[in-house]
């Protein structure tokens, strides 16, 4: 049963991704008859950490040994994730959670936190669609999938950008606690429990030239 979430920051943590795990996983709705989840956010890098947004910065008195009794951990988006290094003890901590069967979920570029500990490989994988040939070119054992929202090859779920953390986070409801759980949390953040296709049509694409003359005044 999920009962246990941290979310994990580095410096340069996204504020909105962060949110997104806050909203699902942070807000006591037990007056409608959902979960209460034992939610925390911990640091990687200290007890203050910068983000992307200047002079915004992010407390918390939590470090790595809250990731021990999660059951789900979820690593949020950062600047320079991409290209940065990590601490070995999260890696490592990652590496046991999944190990342990614990949940580990990444939001965008969180998601090469997951292969810089070596739990995209051999598994499918969605980022954003920006960074699918980066991760692809870095992590190159991992099934990087472009087009798609999310993907859950449990222990590890990964999710392509923003929005799609809410998509894979209620996924996650929706499949521990039941639809009822997912679609009630979902209604009180107004978004939809489930949202169809994939990534493919938010990219700019141009558009094709008709090749028909009947109707090109039109």
């Amino acid at each position: 049963m999920l009962t246990n979430v941290a979310a994990v920051l580095l410096d340069g943590a996204h504020p909105f991704e962060l949110g997104v795990v806050c909203e699902v996983f942070g807000l006591d709705r037990s007056d409608e008859g959902l979960p209460v989840y034992d939610f925390a956010v911990a640091s990687a890098e200290g007890p203050t950490l910068a983000t992307h947004v200047p002079g915004f910065t992010l407390s918390t008195p939590y470090g790595l040994d809250r990731l021990e009794e999660a059951d789900l951990i979820v690593v949020p988006a950062g600047s320079h994730y991409i290209g940065r290094t990590y601490p070995p003890a999260l890696l490592d901590a990652l590496v046991r959670a999944a190990d342990r069967g614990t949940k580990v979920l990444s939001v965008c570029s969180g998601v090469f936190v997951l292969g810089a500990a070596g739990l995209l490989d051999g598994r499918r994988c969605a980022v954003h669609w920006r960074h699918a040939d980066k991760l692809a070119a870095r992590h190159p054992l991992a099934k990087v999938e472009p087009d798609v929202l999310y993907v859950d090859e449990d222990p590890v779920i990964t999710s392509a950008g923003t929005a799609s953390g809410i998509d894979a986070c209620l996924h996650i409801v929706r499949k521990e606690q039941g639809p009822e759980v997912a679609n009630s949390i979902a209604r009180r953040m107004v978004v939809p429990p489930h949202r169809d296709g994939g990534q493919a049509q938010y990219i700019e694409r141009p558009l094709p030239r008709s090749q028909c003359d009947t109707v090109g005044a039109v």
